[in-house]
């Protein structure tokens, strides 16, 4: 006899809780039943009708017997009650699963709240910067607005008098301007190009978008006038060369080519700017109060 076979279905009675209340008729009429269905005399074509009707003869002697079918029903009821107990484990086991997966997604993962907080942190500090370079850039427009003149100091104080001023001979200043375009012109590279015909005492730059104009104070005479009348700086953007008080109208070194490939002379009317220089004249003068 199978024990493991469920004696119930054998008889196409329901199993379990329902089976067990099922009444000793209603198992004798479905062995009944079952019995005319599965008879050896009517599948003689069947070569396992015997032992069908036998599994079926077996089962209902376990079922119309009292002790057999209780027993019967208590390895019925502790089979179910096992499979709960896998099904509970088996359902907290993938819960666990699942709790220790959400853990190492969590451990793994960016805090909301962090990413949040770092994503103000940066957009604060860029907008501190760009705050930073719109009161730098007020603060340097605000710086040419009032001291528009540059001054190389290097050598201010050579000449000074008691007072603090500043005596000049005006023989040995000369009066500088060339268009912003190109490279520009420092005080530095000033003093360079005009170091080639003698000492240079001072020089005093004033920075404009479109014109830059200088006076270079040079320590002689005779290096002021060597100057004068040369092409000085670059061909591309010239250096207007001129006494700050001329004997002759001014001259203006270009960078156009006549004919035999020499500089050009363009006339140029200086008293126009007289009014500029001798102001900046007279803050070189007073600079040193």
């Amino acid at each position: 006899m199978d024990v493991e076979a469920d004696h119930y279905a054998v008889l196409g009675l329901p199993s379990g809780e329902e089976g067990a209340g099922l009444s000793e008729q209603e198992i004798n009429k479905a062995y009944r039943s079952k019995a005319r269905e599965l008879h050896p005399d009517k599948r003689r074509d069947d070569p396992n009708a015997h032992a069908n009707f036998l599994k079926l003869q077996n089962s209902y002697e376990v079922l119309k017997n009292e002790k057999t079918r209780k027993l019967f029903d208590d390895l019925l009821r502790v089979k179910r009650e096992k499979l709960h107990r896998q099904g509970q484990q088996d359902s907290k086991r993938r819960k666990m699963m699942s709790d220790l997966e959400e853990r190492e997604r969590s451990a793994f993962s960016v805090d909301p709240n962090i990413k949040a907080r770092e994503e103000e942190e940066r957009i604060s500090r860029k907008l501190k910067e760009e705050i930073a370079k719109i009161i730098a850039m007020q603060t340097n427009k605000m710086s040419a607005a009032t001291t528009p003149f540059k001054q190389d100091t290097r050598t201010r104080g050579k000449d000074s008098n008691d007072g603090g001023c500043i005596a000049l001979d005006k023989e040995k200043v000369l009066k500088v301007s060339w268009e912003k375009i190109g490279e520009d012109y420092t005080a530095q590279r000033l003093r360079e190009i005009f170091e080639e015909f003698g000492a240079v005492e001072d020089v005093v730059i004033k920075s404009s978008r479109k014109k830059g104009s200088a006076l270079v104070v040079m320590a002689s005479k005779d290096a002021a006038v060597a100057a004068i009348g040369n092409v000085l700086g670059n061909l591309s953007n010239p250096l207007l060369v001129l006494p700050l008080q001329p004997a002759t109208s001014p001259v203006f070194f270009s960078a156009e080519k006549n004919e035999d490939d020499g500089p050009k002379l363009n006339n140029l009317v200086g008293a126009g700017h007289k009014a500029y220089e001798d102001s900046v004249l007279d803050k070189m003068m007073k600079v040193g109060n």
